[in-house]
């Protein structure tokens, strides 16, 4: 791996200010388009003197690009992320990957998407650290959209996977959160966008077959960056591009595969963050009260993705965030059961929806004091949240998931059964593979 250039940005845009049009489309912000943030990339760029060539984009995310690229020195295609510069020194996701394949090379190459270069590159807003993977299909969060049942959509269309695909992804998923956990790493983000379909087959595929397609109207597939004082911008590309999955080109018979990806939020169980990045919706109770950081917050967020998976609903919701995080303490406690007292003790906001004696305002009183709203928690208990969304499973079966949901969430981190416990129940046993 080459070393980094030492030559930082010369200067910077004023970082309290805005410099662009509003561009609405699902993509990057373009204001993080500045010195210490995302490298600007066009369609065709080439990286490390030529040997990668951009022809469509797969992603983003907070910290990172991600672009198809082709191998211009052979009919291969890995998928190329690119970090924000300003974590350049961050070695923790590289160390991560490193370790996993060096103590398990074989079982690595099953369960998680595979780095296959590593680079510096320097450009307009520092310098990068670039990341190739193996390329990936769509996300479990977005392939669902692409099943073809579900085209073209019709009112009322329940938009969830069929039990088979579900059973599927939640098992291979858990074997590959076994497989970090048996390495003493947590994920730290598992969520559905971040368990990715495979494609077997995609080398070899010609590259205009691969090559992103734009379109400006009526159905844009990239917008024009434009300043607001009219001035081209040297930090910016000039266009932002919606990525484009590789759906058409991802297997959904039997034999597909899911892996895990992105191990940005991944730690070692001896060394955790001083935070997570974990979705609102799957973070585990310990952490929202006492910012307790544990593999078993892993647990906690599969226990939420079984539901998800089977039901096609997210079992916590959150909104925005205004009182994120009592508005989800008290969904877990309409949901889940009351908080035990060692957890509750750690709510410090408490007091704005119980009484002293531990009696809801406006619920179990009664009554709704003078000037004050009805505050009411209405959501039913898990389980029949979970019967409500008439997931297509048989009653006996339904029962055994809805039992396993309820052992997995558990309040207490140490009454979590492993990710190894999980397989080995009875309902894992019947998903074939």
């Amino acid at each position: 791996m080459t070393s980094p250039p030492a030559t930082p940005p010369s200067r910077s845009p004023n970082d309290d200010e805005w410099r662009f049009n509003t561009i609405t489309l699902p993509c990057e912000w373009v204001e993080n388009y500045r010195p210490g943030g995302y490298h600007p990339v066009q369609l065709g760029d080439t990286f490390k003197d030529g040997q990668y060539k951009v022809i469509r984009k797969l992603g983003e995310g907070s910290y990172s690009t991600v672009w198809l690229t082709q191998e211009t020195r052979k009919s291969t295609y890995v998928a190329l992320k690119i970090l924000v510069s300003e974590i350049l020194q961050n070695h923790s996701e590289l160390n991560i990957i490193h370790h996993i394949v060096k103590v398990a090379p074989s079982e690595a190459r099953e369960y998680v998407t595979q780095l296959l270069d590593e680079f510096y590159h320097e450009g307009p807003n520092g310098i990068h650290r670039c990341l190739c993977f193996e390329p990936m299909g769509p996300s479990v969060n977005s392939m669902v959209e692409e099943l073809p049942q579900f085209k073209p959509r019709k009112r009322d269309m329940k938009i969830r996977y069929p039990p088979w695909m579900a059973k599927r992804i939640l098992k291979q998923s858990l074997q590959a959160l076994a497989f970090l956990h048996k390495q003493g790493i947590a994920h730290g983000d598992f969520q559905p966008g971040n368990i990715l379909f495979a494609l077997p087959n995609i080398n070899g595929q010609p590259a205009d077959k691969l090559q992103q397609e734009e379109s400006l109207y009526p159905r844009p597939s990239s917008h024009p960056v434009q300043r607001l004082d009219g001035k081209e911008d040297k930090w910016a590309p000039k266009y932002l591009h919606i990525a484009q999955p590789l759906a058409s080109l991802t297997p959904f018979d039997a034999n597909f595969r899911v892996k895990l990806s992105d191990m940005g939020g991944a730690y070692f169980f001896t060394d955790p963050p001083a935070k997570i990045i974990t979705p609102l919706g799957l973070r585990a109770p310990e952490f929202i009260l006492m910012g307790v950081i544990n593999q078993s917050l892993d647990i906690w967020s599969f226990g939420c993705l079984i539901f998800e998976l089977m039901t096609g609903r997210p079992l916590f919701c959150i909104a925005g965030p205004d009182d994120e995080d009592d508005d989800h303490l008290l969904s877990l406690i309409s949901t889940i059961g009351p908080l035990p007292d060692d957890l509750f003790k750690h709510w410090k906001t408490s007091s704005l929806y119980y009484t002293p004696e531990g009696m809801l305002f406006n619920y179990e009183l009664g009554g709704v004091a003078e000037g004050e709203e009805p505050l009411l928690l209405d959501e039913p208990p898990m389980e029949e949240l979970f019967d409500q969304a008439g997931p297509e499973l048989d009653v006996e079966e339904a029962g055994v998931v809805k039992a396993l949901i309820r052992r997995i969430l558990q309040y207490n981190p140490v009454d979590r059964p492993t990710a190894v416990g999980i397989l080995s129940d009875p309902w894992f046993a019947t998903i074939n593979l």
